[in-house]
């Protein structure tokens, strides 16, 4: 087994935190996000994943006793670089989801479905204590001890989207999500914890025109994980998010989000060049909606720094 593979499926957590549900950057589960990578590698990264429960794509649009299942697909593209001296790495996915909702509007039972293109994602990220670049060769004797990383994920409001309908696929309006991060290794255990805000612009063609701002998002998560050898893993996940209150023309709604998910992440290596993710996660508690449960898989081909 390659040693890079050790470390290699940090590269997969950017597949699996955007093939869960689309636009749902904030509640996001990453474990191994900010581990090293010898630069100059390549990853082609495809992912799945189904959720189904109290779910849509913008959780605070007005419908409420919501039921819904989405499908999305990913494909992504990541490159690990030397950042002044500091190993980093920038990644793009590109989602497609297919969403079929059930729903009250108005006192009204009603029903939406639709399939497209989502908002395509890009994350910058750099290691900025405990994760020299290093080449291939000098990888190879690399060990984790502590490491703290920072990143930034970009949504742009490309995915499909439809001022009349109240559900769509896309969110037409940029999100901005700068991260710190901390992953502690202690034996075959490692520990980690992140801290995010999510920024949003406003969507000025909501529903029929209408102007909707959106406050931050604050957002905590924790992994504990064990390597069961340099080529398997398994973690068990948790996040907390809140704030997000919007506002439509100026008027507040009753949306203010203050709510956790759990779930858990197992990574093997198949060979030098692929590996997957399992990955399974369910709401603990919502003050408003996200209350779904998501499982999907993942996969990664990486290329290059000498594989």
């Amino acid at each position: 087994m390659s040693p890079f593979f050790r470390n290699a499926p940090a590269a997969l957590a950017f597949a699996f935190q955007l093939a869960s549900v689309p636009g749902a950057i904030a509640q996001q589960l990453e474990p191994r996000a900010y581990s090293n990578l010898p630069v100059g590698l390549n990853f082609l990264l495809g992912g799945y994943a189904h959720s189904r429960g109290d779910v849509l794509l913008d959780p605070t649009i007005p419908v409420t006793n919501v039921s819904a299942n989405v499908d999305t697909l990913v494909l992504g593209y990541v490159r690990s670089l030397d950042l002044w001296g500091k190993s980093g790495s920038v990644g793009l996915v590109l989602p497609y989801a297919r969403i079929s909702a059930q729903g009250d509007v108005g006192g009204q039972e009603s029903s939406a479905t639709r399939s497209g293109t989502a908002d395509p994602v890009l994350r910058l990220a750099i290691n900025l204590l405990g994760a020299p670049a290093l080449s291939p060769e000098k990888f190879r004797e690399y060990r984790q001890d502590t490491i703290v990383g920072a990143s930034l994920v970009v949504s742009a409001p490309w995915g499909q989207y439809d001022g009349t309908k109240l559900v769509n696929i896309g969110t037409n309006r940029w999100s901005y999500k700068p991260e710190i991060g901390v992953s502690q290794a202690l034996g075959a255990w490692i520990l980690e914890g992140a801290f995010g805000v999510t920024f949003f612009s406003d969507n000025d063609d909501f529903f029929g025109g209408q102007t909707r701002k959106q406050d931050p998002l604050y957002a905590a998560q924790a992994h504990v994980i064990y390597a069961f050898n340099p080529g398997l893993w398994a973690a068990l996940n948790a996040t907390y998010y809140a704030g997000g209150r919007t506002a439509v023309n100026g008027v507040l709604n009753n949306d203010l989000q203050q709510n956790s998910r759990w779930g858990a992440t197992l990574s093997k290596s198949v060979d030098r060049r692929n590996s997957f993710k399992l990955y399974f996660s369910s709401g603990a508690s919502a003050r408003t909606g996200t209350n779904f449960t998501t499982l999907g898989f993942a996969w990664q081909h990486a290329w290059g720094a000498g594989l």
